[in-house]
């Protein structure tokens, strides 16, 4: 039998009867390298604003860490008219797939990260901490704790519902209850972290004019005042969105995308799991 690997497509059905696509990049295990290898596994959920999931957070990014040996998977999860709890749902069953088929996948079930970007951060933190697990227990039918990733990886992920929130994704997120103090309480992160949370890893660039970095700084103080492990990069330059911060993510004919400082991260982020796991 020769070497090669799985490309998993799935359809996960939300709450609402909207469609969120899940994906598997996970490569067999050969005779010639350790034929039983089980593989660290990471669950990317694109950025969007709750609006789309965008492309250049999805594959792209799979790729580059398939490469550095991890199995991954990529959720393109429900966006609006979907409302809270759609995507929550459908990230915490995409979660259960993952643990459910890793014999089948080659991974290690408690070697599971997310990684989320700008919006989808918001949706991996919301997974990660405990705020939501009445939701995923009452609405899903699932244990949260059976489903709590054991690592938590954003990228300039939004965080807040208050001063510094990116306003777009929370009025995607809720529609007609966007003004809602309780439910914005309920979905500012920076106040639910707790000894439930994973360890963290986060990037940010200090210039970042959609999605201040602000964001990530209260997630730092929050994680720092719960005893929660958190990995920080803050880099002088560049836009939001930015991805792979390289040209094979530019967005189209978007030079700005491309920053050689941020380059980086993904290496950062790959050395911070090999540490973790």
């Amino acid at each position: 039998m020769m070497y090669g690997m799985q490309y998993i497509q799935q359809t996960i059905v939300g709450i609402d009867g909207s469609e969120a696509r899940f994906f598997g990049y996970v490569a067999d295990n050969s005779e010639e390298m350790e034929p039983d290898r089980i593989r660290p596994a990471i669950l990317i959920l694109p950025g969007g604003g709750y609006a789309m999931t965008s492309d250049r957070e999805a594959e792209p990014v799979a790729l580059q860490f398939l490469a550095k040996g991890f199995a991954v998977f990529v959720l393109r999860y429900s966006v609006q008219p979907s409302r809270y709890p759609v995507a929550l749902l459908e990230a915490a069953e995409a979660m259960r797939l993952i643990r459910a088929n890793a014999d089948q996948w080659h991974v290690n079930p408690t070697q599971v990260a997310v990684l989320g970007f700008s919006a989808g951060g918001h949706l991996a933190a919301n997974l990660a901490t405990s705020v939501g697990d009445e939701d995923i227990r009452e609405q899903g039918g699932i244990d949260p704790d059976a489903v709590r990733p054991n690592a938590l990886m954003l990228s300039y992920p939004v965080i807040t519902a208050g001063k510094y929130a990116h306003r777009g994704s929370f009025q995607c997120l809720l529609g007609d209850q966007a003004h809602n103090q309780a439910l914005l309480d309920k979905f500012s992160i920076e106040k639910h972290i707790d000894a439930k949370t994973p360890p963290v890893f986060v990037w940010h660039t200090m210039t970042d004019d959609a999605v201040p970095v602000e964001n990530t700084l209260m997630l730092i103080q929050a994680c720092r005042a719960a005893g929660v492990s958190i990995e920080a990069h803050l880099f002088p330059e560049g836009s939001h969105g930015l991805s792979l911060a390289n040209a094979e993510t530019a967005g189209n004919g978007f030079y700005a995308h491309i920053v050689e400082c941020v380059q980086c991260w993904p290496d950062l982020a790959e050395a911070w799991l090999r540490r973790l796991f």
